[in-house]
């Protein structure tokens, strides 16, 4: 008897759960940029909501030009990739298409070197939902509607600690001793 594939739940926009055979999922890995500056973060308009700029690598394209495209795409805006601060794996039905899909989102600190803010790079399905992309003050984001698999404040924690100095290490030996009153010390 042969193996049956294993059962997923693929959510959609609205939160709806279809149990989907592994089978019939299709696998698209995607990559997304977490842009801050002048204590703003750059956001994709979406519905009624946001994501973070990004999308699908497509076949043959690294991650890091796909975040470069998919940004420009999204945004206006030439970036510069960073590091990978958080990825998460995600089962999710596609908006407009009985598509499910299998993806692992990677999240890349980014910075901005160029562009303007423009919706001229949206693709056909893009301008059914999305909108200018956004400035939005770091200070509004908890209260923020976010269209993402990931836990948005997971995902903005972990760029606040890839930018966090290094914590001091501990010394785990005995201090020096103390001069001997005779003894000379060097002063800074």
């Amino acid at each position: 008897m042969p193996d049956q594939p294993n059962t997923v739940v693929c959510h959609d926009i609205d939160g709806k759960a279809y149990p989907i055979p592994s089978d019939q999922l299709t696998f698209r890995p995607a990559v997304y940029a977490v842009i801050i500056q002048n204590d703003q973060i750059l956001l994709s308009k979406q519905w009624d909501g946001y994501d973070f700029p990004g999308g699908g690598i497509n076949l043959g394209e690294s991650n890091v030009a796909a975040v470069t495209r998919e940004v420009r795409e999204e945004t206006g805006l030439d970036i510069e990739a960073g590091r990978v601060l958080f990825a998460n794996n995600s089962f999710f039905k596609l908006p407009y298409k009985e598509k499910f899909v299998h993806s692992i989102h990677m999240y890349y600190s980014c910075k901005v070197i160029g562009g303007e803010l423009s919706v001229q790079n949206f693709d056909e399905q893009e301008k059914k939902y999305a909108s200018l992309a956004e400035w939005v003050p770091l200070d509004s984001f908890a209260k923020l509607k976010f269209y993402t698999s990931a836990n948005a404040q997971d995902i903005l924690d972990a760029y606040f600690r890839s930018i966090a100095p290094p914590r001091a290490h501990q010394h785990t030996t005995s201090p020096a001793p103390a001069p001997r009153q005779n003894q000379t010390t060097a002063s800074a």
